[in-house]
């Protein structure tokens, strides 16, 4: 990969670097409610069924829409779309509003763990859907969507 390929346009990076821009953080794994009346996504603590809790990452990656297949595929084209619901930290949506990454992100720390250190991962912090009825998501919204 190039040296600080991150601070290109996303459209520029190759597909090894669009995947190593991932913090990690397991945020957008948790599941989120649009309301219809107001058009509001607010994200909940339940977590995709795949969601390793303790990682962060899926469980079944390469395959996931095996299992999971309304998973979303993010592109640079996606993003325009979709990127509202992606947390604002999320180094794809940063990049994709110009921003740069935080110092906690593992490209600029050098190390993986660094995203579980800061607070800014949902390590702990998640329920799995299988547990939890979808009417019951509700009970289940979180403020804190940074």
């Amino acid at each position: 990969m190039r040296p600080r390929f991150w601070e290109l346009p996303l459209k520029e990076l190759t597909g090894d670097e669009w995947e190593a821009l991932c913090d990690g953080c397991g945020k957008c794994c948790l599941n989120k409610l649009e309301y219809e009346d107001t058009g509001e996504v607010v994200f909940t603590s339940v977590a995709c069924k795949l969601l390793d809790g303790d990682t962060c990452r899926c469980s079944s990656y390469a395959d996931r829409h095996d299992y999971v297949p309304q998973c979303v595929v993010l592109t640079p084209a996606k993003i325009r779309k979709v990127g509202y619901w992606l947390p604002a930290t999320c180094a794809y949506r940063l990049r994709h509003e110009g921003k740069p990454l935080y110092d906690w992100h593992y490209l600029i720390s050098g190390d993986r763990d660094s995203v579980h250190h800061a607070g800014v991962s949902v390590r702990g912090r998640t329920v799995n859907e299988l547990s939890i009825s979808e009417d019951d998501w509700d009970d289940y919204v979180i403020e804190d969507q940074s």
